[in-house]
């Protein structure tokens, strides 16, 4: 792993806040934003050009990765108080230290998607894309309104780069999308409850689902 060069040398933080302030917070099904372009063109370019080096389908902590500067920074300011303190704000929620999680994908297999609520130990889970473009059918994550029916969404969110989502997590907070396979490039963060065990119950439903996917594709 490549250490970071300061934030600093964008002259500007690297995301826009304004743009997430201006966004609307929609509450229906549940509450989520989505702010597009929220990652600065400069800072995108170089998180894109210097991302991660990952070959199978799977969710990877940046500790177990390679990468280059440009997505060192974007780590670093990620996690800062200040994105947690922006964030928090638009969510009406106080985020700045409570345990945070970040993991990143390269790619989706055809077990990905299904409809879930995500773990009752996150409070908050974001989103945020690298793909260039996006001309697929599947892959665009949708804000559910049930468990059972993929069609029945309030919003569909192309995987595009620059594209911010976050959303508090509840447990009707069903989203889910229709099945892709290939690169789909992703960095998913978490805030998760203050307490040992609910961070450990996350870190263990991990484990479980990576695990159940490596076994079904053996199988």
């Amino acid at each position: 792993m490549l250490s970071a060069a300061p934030i600093a040398e964008y002259g500007e933080s690297i995301f826009d806040f304004a743009a997430l302030d201006a966004a609307t917070l929609e509450s229906e099904p549940f509450d989520f934003v989505v702010v597009p372009r929220f990652l600065r063109g400069r800072a995108l370019a170089a998180a894109i050009q210097d991302y991660p080096l990952i070959r199978d389908p799977a969710n990877y902590p940046p500790e177990r990765l390679e990468y280059g500067p440009g997505f060192g920074r974007l780590l670093e300011a990620l996690n800062s108080d200040e994105f947690s303190e922006n964030l928090g704000a638009k969510l009406g929620m106080e985020l700045v230290g409570a345990p945070m999680t970040i993991t990143v994908r390269k790619y989706c297999e055809a077990s990905d998607g299904n409809i879930h609520t995500d773990h009752r130990s996150k409070i908050v889970t974001a989103l945020l894309y690298f793909n260039t473009e996006w001309e697929h059918e599947g892959g665009k994550l949708r804000m559910l309104r049930s468990k059972e029916d993929i069609e029945d969404y309030a919003a569909e969110v192309q995987p595009v780069a620059g594209t911010f989502l976050a959303f508090r997590r509840a447990d009707h907070s069903f989203h889910g999308h229709k099945r892709f396979v290939g690169e789909r490039r992703m960095l998913q963060m978490n805030w998760l409850k203050p307490n040992k065990k609910a961070q450990y119950l996350q870190k263990f439903d991990r484990l479980s689902t990576h695990l159940m996917k490596r076994l079904s594709r053996l199988g």
